[in-house]
């Protein structure tokens, strides 16, 4: 079988046509208007595009996902909410269904990420995993036995949001100490910024000639790859914040698999590492036989459009 899925962001659609496996056989991606109307056009244009530059026929997609930012509701296909398009109660699987002659299946995009990992990427064969995504915040779905845990409200797994430092860092959300405030990788340039204003003299400002606004998530890493003191302090800082993040979650669900995506997460073992001494000495299971796997995220930005291709597989 065929399955096409498709990846609303704020800036592009992509849709992509994957096999069973999971496999991408072809895309496309256009950028994204505004207006509800015309969004679902150009997601119907990608998707043809898709099913086009895979060599097959219309009548050869057998169905058709989407993952979509925002409050979503999968069952009625409605996208709540979503700020960034102002999107508010827009009936987007009727929408797409009238364009593509084709039932058409809604999730949010970090649970489609979620489910792209689990089958086709780094959870592929396990019973259960969590996986999480540092990025402008952080996301994060789960698949526990099969299926996504979405809550029964499908507003469950907001990981960016669970406190991991009463009273700390104000968050987006109006909470604070978030774990979103700690670790995203907003999180993390924003603090490189706050030390190398407290610290002058640091090699990190050589290294973005002067000029904060260079500054972004590999910066540090970098610098602390140098000897810096200061990076040295930032990453430190935030990997002791992230290993107690990732820890609560194992805590929580215990899953098989627990993988880590987004932009920081491309220093593979140089952040993964760190963290995972953490978890192995405070996971509450530390004296298990079987103890929880932590790794990288391996689709990267494909975890989304191939989780909601093979959505039909997990509902």
């Amino acid at each position: 079988m065929n399955y096409l899925g498709i990846d609303l962001g704020g800036t592009n659609v992509a849709a992509a046509v994957v096999d069973e496996t999971g496999r991408i056989l072809g895309r496309a991606s256009l950028p994204t208007p505004r207006g509800v109307e015309a969004v679902a056009d150009r997601m119907a244009e990608s998707a043809r595009a898709a099913a086009d530059n895979a060599g097959l026929p219309w009548e050869q997609v057998s169905s058709i996902g989407v993952g979509s930012p925002g409050t979503i509701q999968p069952e009625s296909g409605v996208v709540k909410y979503w700020s960034n398009l102002e999107f508010e109660d827009v009936a987007l699987s009727d929408l797409l269904s009238a364009r593509l002659d084709r039932s058409v299946l809604l999730e949010n995009d970090a649970n489609a990420a979620a489910l792209g990992e689990y089958a086709a990427g780094a959870g592929k064969g396990s019973s259960s995993m969590v996986a999480i995504t540092l990025g402008t915040g952080v996301g994060g779905g789960a698949v526990l036995d099969g299926k996504l845990y979405t809550g029964f409200n499908y507003a469950g797994m907001e990981v960016g949001h669970f406190v991991i430092e009463h009273g700390g860092r104000l968050c987006t959300c109006g909470r604070r100490g978030c774990f979103e405030a700690y670790c995203s990788a907003t999180a993390l340039i924003r603090r490189t910024r706050e030390l190398m204003e407290a610290n002058p003299h640091s090699l990190l400002w050589s290294m973005v000639e002067g000029d904060l606004d260079k500054v972004d998530g590999r910066i540090p890493f970098d610098g602390a790859g140098r000897g810096d003191s200061t990076a040295l302090q930032i990453i430190d800082e935030y990997v002791s914040y992230l290993g107690c993040g990732v820890t609560s979650l194992v805590n929580l669900f215990q899953p098989e698999v627990f993988c880590i995506g987004g932009g920081p997460s491309a220093q593979g073992e140089n952040l993964i590492g760190p963290v995972r001494e953490i978890l192995q000495r405070e996971d509450y299971a530390r004296n298990q036989t079987h103890r929880t796997k932590l790794v990288r995220a391996l689709l990267g930005n494909d975890a989304g459009i191939i989780g909601a291709a093979l959505l039909p597989r997990f509902r």
